[in-house]
């Protein structure tokens, strides 16, 4: 009979969403973590949108999700495999969330300081429906006018352990740091809760 290697243990799925606002950066930190090849859902912004799609801003974006994103990346050193879901930032997306967020463990909500108020609808959907979310603060063109305290403050989070990063969507290592923050807090979270 032959001899397969089998892996001694399995690496636990961990389903991640990444969500926010429109254009906050989305797709781009799901392409720049995942190991695998991403799916993208982007159709180009056409005429159609204007008076739709809030450009104010983010004047040069040409496409957008409309759909999801979906990466994978394998955290050796956790032994955890998470599966990145970016959830689409426009309002007439909004319904496809709740589907989206079945089998989360936790979310990064990524939000823009140039266009704030679009970040209100992704915290306060993870606030209502109790998933436990970091919060990152994209760093546009390696920029942030604002600290992590001024952010927390105009966000106004319910906890006020919720755990606000300054992040590049486009360094894999920043992205790579919020994960993993994430899956700390996920774990404390367990540990809190376990019958003594």
């Amino acid at each position: 009979m032959p001899e397969f290697d089998v892996p001694s243990q399995e690496a636990a799925p961990v389903k991640i969403l990444i969500a926010g606002g429109f254009g906050v950066g989305k797709t781009t930190l799901v392409e720049t973590v995942s190991e695998i090849e991403p799916l993208r859902t982007e159709e180009r912004l056409t005429a159609a949108g204007v008076g739709v799609d809030d450009l104010d801003g983010i004047e040069s974006k040409t496409v957008t999700t409309v759909a999801m994103d979906f990466g994978r990346i394998t955290l050796d050193d956790a032994g955890v495999v998470l599966y990145l879901f970016g959830t689409p930032g426009q309002e007439r997306f909004w319904f496809m969330w709740d589907d989206l967020l079945a089998g989360a463990l936790g979310a990064i909500v990524l939000v823009d300081t140039r266009r704030l108020d679009r970040s209100f609808p992704a915290v306060d959907f993870f606030e209502s429906r109790g998933l436990p979310f970091v919060v990152g603060a994209n760093c546009f063109h390696g920029e942030q006018p604002y600290s992590a305290e001024e952010i927390r403050g105009a966000l106004h989070l319910r906890d006020p352990n919720t755990p606000l990063l300054m992040l590049d969507a486009r360094c894999r290592d920043d992205v790579r740091g919020a994960l993993l923050s994430l899956l700390d807090m996920l774990i404390a979270k367990a540990g809190t809760a376990a019958p003594v």
